[in-house]
């Protein structure tokens, strides 16, 4: 199959997503021009201690997704390349921070290049008002009763509150 002469071109952005920032609002916003389709992936990793559950994270994105047509938000288990032969995607959306961000972005390209060459990653730098948003840092602000707003979504911020007990 070669995703290359497709004429509707279709993106995965994957991510745990725990939880959704600014800087990955401004990428699914981005990666959605840039594509007919975009499925936002939460990916599921066991090994990763999660903050939101699955459905939690999942519910969020559909929220501040839903004022794009293109966009559709799904949870997944395994690899995400699997994912992409599964739904016919052609490309993997990743957003890099700083160098530290990139080498690790691509080394896992090259590893999902080696189990399903017909899948692109492309890397979209993050803008720079987005540079120092961290899910961990947003985390541990907020924990705190710090101020998060200019980093996550007010659904996002509510969420977190919640989570901390943190009244407003």
């Amino acid at each position: 199959m070669n995703l290359y002469n497709n004429s509707m071109t279709k993106a995965v952005f994957p991510g745990s997503f725990d939880p959704p920032t600014l800087g990955h609002m401004n990428l699914i916003e981005r990666a959605s021009r840039l594509f007919d389709s975009l499925d936002v992936v939460v990916a599921v990793n066991p090994e990763k201690k999660s903050l939101f559950s699955d459905g939690e994270r999942l519910e969020m994105l559909e929220k501040l997704t839903a004022g794009f047509s293109n966009v559709t938000v799904h949870i997944w288990d395994s690899l995400i390349v699997d994912y992409c032969k599964k739904t016919g995607a052609g490309f993997l959306v990743r957003g890099v921070r700083n160098a530290m961000d990139f080498s690790h972005e691509f080394d896992l390209s090259l590893m999902n290049r080696h189990l399903c060459p017909d899948v692109e990653t492309l890397f979209i730098p993050t803008e720079q008002k987005y540079f120092l948003v961290r899910s961990s840092s947003i985390k541990e602000c907020a924990k705190f009763g710090g101020d998060i707003s200019t980093m996550v979504p007010a659904v996002v911020e509510e969420e977190l509150k919640k989570k901390f007990c943190i009244s407003k």
